[in-house]
């Protein structure tokens, strides 16, 4: 079986909810850029499997990721940061349709550089970073410093729409973050995994101890 057929197996598998699949709608309407079903059920997993209280979001993707990550830990909060008041206001409208409680979503207009140093340390149980691909390295930094001991740091399209595996790409944001991929994976101060389909997910828990 070639990979091309194991990849559309997997994405014709998942199962996205009609909510979500709404939201997603409206994203792409928008012009905002949701991560795909296949990283959006990965993240629920891991939020699911982390029994996540406190979540934050850097990129709100117009609602899509946080309807995602509310569906794998429904009784968690998450904070979500945009600097397009546009793309926050869609998914405070996502988050009505889907009837999540006010109480469970916290809404903050803003830059992530400008945001995040502001934000509680070790807060976290999930940080979800999805904004301004060419600070991912900064934004990890700040991502290990918001999460708990024992929190995941969760980093969508690291893959670079494949650029990440070719040796000839080497502009500056490729060879960054395949660097951020590589010393991320190598280090023994977290526990780290990389999955590669669709756009990639680059997922970084910190040690308890």
């Amino acid at each position: 079986m070639t990979d091309s057929a194991v990849a559309r197996f997997v994405r014709e598998a998942i199962v996205e909810p009609d909510h979500i699949a709404r939201a997603r709608q409206n994203a792409i309407e928008l012009g905002a850029a949701p991560v795909s079903p296949a990283v959006g059920s990965q993240i629920a997993a891991v939020a699911a499997a982390s029994g996540a209280r406190t979540m934050i979001e850097i990129g709100t993707g117009a609602g899509v990721s946080g309807l995602w990550l509310l569906h794998g830990a429904p009784e968690a909060v998450l904070t979500t940061i945009d600097k397009e008041p546009e793309h926050l206001a869609a998914a405070r409208q996502a988050f009505q349709h889907a009837r999540i409680a006010p109480s469970h979503v916290r809404y903050i207009t803003g830059r992530a550089d400008s945001v995040l140093p502001r934000m509680n340390e070790a807060a976290y149980d999930i940080v979800l970073i999805d904004a301004d691909p060419e600070h991912a390295i900064d934004y990890v930094a700040h991502g290990l410093r918001l999460a708990r001991p024992g929190g995941t740091v969760l980093v969508p399209r690291v893959m670079a729409s494949g650029r990440i595996a070719d040796p000839v790409a080497r502009d500056a944001l490729t060879s960054d973050l395949r660097g951020l991929i590589t010393e991320t994976l190598a280090s023994t101060s977290v526990v780290a995994t990389l999955s590669s389909f669709e756009e990639g997910l680059l997922q970084i828990t910190t040690r308890r101890s």
